[in-house]
């Protein structure tokens, strides 16, 4: 059987010093995120990161720039995931739209709330993309080339 990496996407929106994450139910526990997911057949990359933001939280995502790729793998034996992650901003919220299944609210938290140890982390990739962000990591969006 081939090796497939799961390819995913996830966004940093900052808005007054505040981050959006995502607080979500994950194999039975409480977990917080990016907003963030999987790259769907056929779908571009910021296609995929405006729609898993949207989805996730009800907010209209912009991209701005490209914080980094990263690759981690769960560890004993578990998949491997590569990330897109985006920074940019978002607007157009819709507090009154379903929000993806598992996923139990938005959240505005500071750096140091994330950082906190108060909510689980998703994966390790979590904090990383978002400390990337803050050293003023950042790509431009012509860095992805989608060759359909």
């Amino acid at each position: 059987m081939p090796w497939t990496p799961r390819t995913t996407v996830a966004v940093i929106a900052e808005r007054e010093g505040r981050f959006l994450f995502v607080l979500e139910w994950v194999k039975g526990r409480q977990v917080i995120n990016q907003p963030a997911g999987h790259l769907e057949e056929n779908e571009h990359f910021i296609q995929a990161a405006i729609r898993e933001t949207r989805e996730e939280t009800a907010w209209r995502f912009q991209p701005q720039g490209l914080v980094g790729v990263y690759r981690w793998r769960i560890p004993t034996q578990g998949p491997t995931y590569v990330r897109y992650c985006f920074h940019g901003q978002v607007d157009d919220h819709r507090p009154d739209q379903p929000l993806d299944d598992g996923v139990i609210e938005a959240l505005w938290l500071t750096p140091d709330e994330a950082r906190s140890g108060r909510f689980r982390l998703r994966s390790p990739m979590v904090l990383r993309c978002l400390e990337d962000y803050l050293s003023g990591q950042n790509y431009p969006l012509e860095l992805i080339n989608e060759m359909d």
